[in-house]
């Protein structure tokens, strides 16, 4: 296993781990309104998540870092290809903060809806795009000789996209509904296991309708896994575990169910490109693969030593926090 190789997997690793944990604080900012009938009980919904959704973007700050760093040709192509959306990610995901942090800092109701109305979109539109990124990658681009992508907008807005975005969205809801059984309690926490168990139909029904376009869309569902379709139908299985845990109001393991959907989607996607990182729609010789989009073997090996030392570290402090603020909450926590 080359150098190129190995960045490759710790690019996708690090995508894989940011999907997973912001997935469902971006899943709690979605529930929010459907949730949060008083102010009351959307500060507890903030709460559940408010020592972590920050700690989890850095897991695609880190990714965007590597990504730099490891394949600056990739970094290039992807981020002028996807200069709109990547921008409303990045505006989305500034507000959401702006609301996290300073919703309580005035006390009238009009800054308050303003500021949870921050949290849903900043919330919605960044799990909206990301699919329809992650969509567009797998099933291929406008790429010509000169690494250029040469599409436009409406390139990126074809319907297979659309529903990869709509999958994010209620994929990760599901996920947030599901973390949130595990730090609510009282009425709340009710309410969100009914929620989790109505929100699991529509999904499924919309996963099926991908999976089936997937195959006339993308060569990504074949041949991955140790034998053709091993990872999709472990998917496939780990989603349909997650309603039978929900049935059984065993809220950990239909958590973990969601998220090993989630994780399994996102290696087939990063399975099914390697070793192209992004495949070109014009002609696959036009491919951006993990040699001809990477910086020097040099650059490689000093990021290796630098990520081996500071990744444990991120990782051991954000397990840390996770299991300091592991009590639930109830609305008898938050003061009048």
């Amino acid at each position: 296993m080359d150098l190129n190789t190995i960045w490759f997997i710790l690019i996708a690793l690090l995508f894989t781990g940011y999907f997973f944990l912001e997935g469902f604080d971006f899943g709690v900012g979605i529930l929010m309104p459907l949730l949060g009938r008083s102010d009351k009980e959307r500060r507890v919904l903030i709460n559940s998540i408010g020592p972590f959704w920050d700690a989890n973007e850095v897991w695609l700050i880190t990714a965007g870092g590597a990504m730099f760093a490891a394949f600056p040709n990739w970094y290039a192509t992807l981020f002028s290809g996807f200069y709109l959306p990547l921008f409303f990610i990045l505006i989305a995901l500034i507000l959401r903060a702006v609301g996290f942090e300073f919703r309580s800092k005035v006390k009238a109701l009009w800054w308050r809806r303003t500021a949870d109305g921050f949290i849903f979109f900043g919330s919605l539109l960044p799990a909206l795009l990301w699919g329809v990124a992650l969509t567009n990658v797998v099933r291929g681009l406008p790429i010509g000789p000169d690494m250029n992508f040469s599409g436009n907008l409406l390139n990126l807005l074809n319907p297979y996209s659309l529903l990869g975005g709509l999958i994010a969205v209620l994929v990760f809801s599901l996920h947030g509904a599901l973390f949130l059984s595990l730090r609510l309690e009282g009425g709340l926490y009710a309410r969100v296991l009914t929620l989790a168990k109505r929100l699991w139909w529509p999904t499924a029904a919309f996963l099926l309708v991908f999976a089936i376009f997937g195959y006339s869309q993308t060569d990504l569902f074949h041949g991955t896994g140790l034998v053709p379709g091993t990872l999709p139908m472990l998917a496939v299985l780990s989603f349909i575990a997650s309603f039978v845990f929900i049935s059984l109001k065993t809220e950990l393991w239909a958590f973990l169910t969601t998220g090993a959907t989630i994780i399994l989607a996102t290696v087939v996607a990063f399975q099914g490109l390697f070793p192209r990182v992004m495949p070109s729609s014009l002609n696959p010789a036009y491919d951006l693969t993990i040699y001809n989009a990477a910086s020097s073997p040099l650059t490689l090996k000093v990021m290796l030593v630098v990520a081996l030392i500071f990744v444990p570290i991120i990782v051991a402090y954000q397990a840390y926090s996770y299991w300091v603020f592991r009590q639930r909450i109830s609305l008898d926590s938050i003061p009048d």
